[in-house]
This record gives structure tokens, C-alpha cells and sequence, in this order.
């Protein structure tokens, strides 16, 4: 029976020669993911211990647990959080990666995301894990299932395939392309679906634009998003694995719930207004000119990675971050800051005016600077609900790195391809 990537890796994963879209059935991940959050990880491992009486992991090596959030300020609580995390990876001898940048970043350095893997975690930005050939879901609800047994029952998603054409424009990225997915064919477009990536523009995406479009997959109504592995990604996972994978790809006449052709040298730069990432909200960058912005943000699990950095570093280098605005740029990972100073990108940046913060999750959720009442914030994080960044009366406009490089050089919202031509 021909099959999609997504089919192929649950069926793996479930030690079945095959399975099909609709059938629900137990799979057992190769990795169950999480960072420490009050109320998600200490509750887990409560439960696992204190309901179930789990007092030893067959396979500890399966799990995963990041301190990623809640780093900057240094606080008794903080470190009250942290401990707790820290004595129960202790405990069942899960493996705890501590302030090392962003786990859904982390975890690619360190070789689990890799082809034909299926990981799962609390949350639904484990998609970037499909730049490699990977499939990563959010099962926020159902996770205890997988600490506690080591499998979870999931309902086999259907496919949407994207075949891609073209190469991106100056000044535009994958960012642009997920919001003009999502404008294009909706919010719910891809609803309880897997987005499948291929062509020859999917081949000339950098890893680092295919992480920041399949950790975004969430806000087209998708559970995840896979992209053919081809030799990009072949080469960086043979480089990072310390365990064999074997890479699936998709069969000839596998059946899609839908296949869209997109030419990325036709895309420009994409704007989502205060609100949500939904279709109604997407506006490209030239009809928002002049709505000002106090407060830009290049980060999150979407971004921040070398390629952003260096988009930024493109745009601002020999400018200045315009007056009233403060830019603050959040490297993904530790690894990447150091390769972004090595390159001399961060120097540029703080050249400009940009401020430069250690890796970590906390300006994405408002923990570190929140913005204040009134203020506009053009960010490449990953969500612009009311509050999500501080004040629920600020507002947050979403974009590329290069838009917003862009935007924090002119003081108000506009396209990379504005100011560099000035």
C-alpha cells in the first residue's frame, strides 16, 4: 500500500508493516520530549510516581527534558522550579539539559531529531523536528500515556502535500511562506493533518528556514510537518546522530487529503497583525507601512537560528536601530550565539544598536522585558495573543528576521527591500 512519510514513520513506530490514515493504534516514540514548567513536568512526574508507583524507567534514555524557560531573573523561585526538575531527572536518570538554549533547537544539536524518527511532546512547536525528516507532535493531553507506558494511542493523520518551486526573493523567508499558507488556505486548512514539504524549492531551503516553517505547522490547524530528507539533511544528521536512523520517504501514489504548488520566488514579505496568526490577520509588509513599532524581538523556537541572525545582521549592518525603538535579539541556542560572535554577526548587531540576550524561551512569553501598555512590538516569536509578550494591551505584529531588522530601522513597519534600497 503506497504511503505517506508520516505513515511510514508511525507504522515503524508501531512495529507494523503498515498503517493508514483514519486507524488508531499505539506507536512508540523515540523520544518523549518536555521542558520544565510549573503545572506540566512536575505534575508528570507526580503522577508517574505517586498514581502509577513508577519507581524505575526501563529505558530512561527515551525521555528528554530541557530548562529553557524561566532563566533571566535569577530568583529563589526560579531556582525552586529548576531543582524540582532537576531532582526527578536525577531520580529516574532522565537525561536534563540545562541552559543550553532552546530545547526544540537543543535537541537537533544533540542528534534526536533525526530521519524517521518519531518524537512527542507537551508542545506543539516539536514540529521543527520535521526540517530533518522527522516527525515531531504535540500531545499535550495524552503525554502521560507515553511517560507512563511508553507508548501512546494516536489516530493516524492525513497528508497535505506542498510542492514548492522556485527559490525565495531577497528579503523574504520561510516565515513568509507559513503566513502565506495560512492566508492562503486558512487557519484550519491543514486541521488534524500532517503539511508535507518536497520539490525543488524545498531543496534549496537551509535547514534552519525548514525548522522555523515546520515549528509553525501548529497554526494551520496541523499536527506536524515533515520535509522529504534529502541530502541537506542527510549530511547534518549523520554528523549530530549517536544512534542509527533510517530515513522514509514517500511512496509513488501515496493518497494526500490535498497537493498545493507554491512558487517561493512569488512570495513578499508577510506581515500578521495583533491578534493571531489566523488567515483574516495576514497582511504583506508594503500595506502596513508606517505603523510604528517601540520594541522589535529576533528569537524564539521559530527563529533566532545562524540564518536569521545573519539576515538581520544583513540588513542592519551600517544602520542604526531607529530612536524610541529598542531591538533585542535572542540567539536559539548557545551553540548558534557562539557561531554568530565567531562570525562577527553579533558584533554588527550591537553595532546598530541591538541588544544581544542569552538563549533561552523567556522574551517569546513575556517573562524577560515585557512590553508595556500601548506599546507595538514587531517579533519573530511564535504566538501574538493579547498578553503573550507582556501587557495584554500591547500589541505584537509578527514577521521575518528581515522584516523585523527592517522595522526596528525605520521605526515603523516595513520590508527589508525598503530599507536597504534607501
Amino acid at each position: 500500500m503506497p504511503s505517506t512519510i508520516t505513515e511510514k514513520i508511525l507504522a515503524r513506530a508501531a512495529g507494523v508493516a503498515s498503517v493508514k490514515a483514519g486507524e488508531n493504534l499505539p506507536v512508540r516514540p523515540d523520544h518523549m520530549i518536555a521542558y520544565d514548567f510549573p503545572g506540566y513536568t512536575d505534575v508528570m512526574f507526580r503522577q508517574m510516581h505517586d498514581d502509577f508507583g513508577i519507581r524505575e524507567l526501563a529505558e530512561p534514555e527515551r525521555y528528554l527534558v530541557f530548562i529553557d524557560h524561566m532563566l533571566t531573573k535569577g530568583t529563589d523561585k526560579e531556582q525552586e522550579v529548576h531543582q524540582v526538575t532537576r531532582d526527578w531527572c536525577e531520580f529516574y536518570g532522565i537525561p536534563l539539559h540545562e541552559a543550553q538554549g532552546i530545547g526544540h533547537q537543543v535537541m537537533a544539536e544533540l542528534g534526536y531529531a533525526l530521519p524517521g524518527n518519531f518524537l512527542i511532546h507537551f508542545d506543539g512547536h516539536i514540529s521543527g523536528a520535521g526540517a530533518f525528516g522527522a516527525l515531531g507532535w504535540g500531545v499535550r493531553r495524552d503525554l502521560l500515556e507515553a511517560w507512563v507506558s511508553g507508548r501512546i494511542h494516536l489516530d493516524v493523520p492525513r497528508t497535505t502535500r506542498f510542492e514548492l518551486t522556485g527559490e525565495f526573493a531577497p528579503g523574504v523567508d520561510s516565515r513568509d511562506l507559513v503566513h502565506h499558507i495560512i492566508g492562503e488556505f486558512g487557519a484550519d486548512g491543514c486541521a488534524h493533518q500532517v503539511m508535507e514539504f518536497a520539490g525543488p524549492g524545498a531543496r534549496s531551503m537551509s535547514i534552519d528556514r525548514r525548522q522555523g516553517l515546520c515549528g509553525m505547522a501548529m497554526f494551520t490547524g496541523a499536527v506536524s510537518a515533515v520535509f522529504e530528507p534529502d541530502e541537506a539533511a542527510l549530511s547534518y544528521a549523520r554528523r549530530v546522530a549517536a544512534a542509527d536512523f533510517t530515513p522514509q520517504l514517500p511512496d509513488p501514489g501515496a493518497e494526500y487529503a490535498a497537493v498545493h504548488t507554491i512558487d517561493l520566488s512569488a512570495l513578499r514579505p508577510q506581515v500578521v497583525l495583533p491578534g493571531s496568526a489566523r488567515s483574516a490577520n495576514t497582511r504583506g509588509a508594503a500595506e502596513l507601512s508606517g505603523t510604528p513599532v517601540t520594541k522589535a524581538f529576533i528569537g524564539s523556537c521559530a527563529s533566532g537560528r545562524i540564518e536569521d541572525i545573519r539576515a538581520a545582521a544583513l540588513v542592519l549592518d551600517g544602520r542604526q536601530v531607529g530612536p524610541g525603538v529598542e531591538l533585542n535579539v535572542v540567539p536559539t541556542s548557545d551553540a548558534v550565539h557562539r557561531q554568530a560572535e565567531a562570525e562577527g554577526l553579533l558584533d554588527v548587531l550591537r553595532a546598530a544598536g541591538a541588544q544581544i540576550a542569552r538563549s533561552s524561551c523567556d522574551f517569546c512569553f513575556g517573562y524577560q522585558k515585557p512590553l508595556q501598555a500601548d506599546e507595538n512590538c514587531i517579533s519573530t516569536g511564535v504566538l501574538n495573543i493579547s498578553g503573550r509578550m507582556g501587557s495584554t494591551e500591547a500589541n505584537i505584529y509578527m514577521g521575518s528576521a528581515y522584516t523585523v531588522a527592517a522595522s526596528a530601522v525605520a521605526g515603523t513597519i516595513t520590508s527589508a527591500e525598503e530599507v536597504t534600497r534607501a
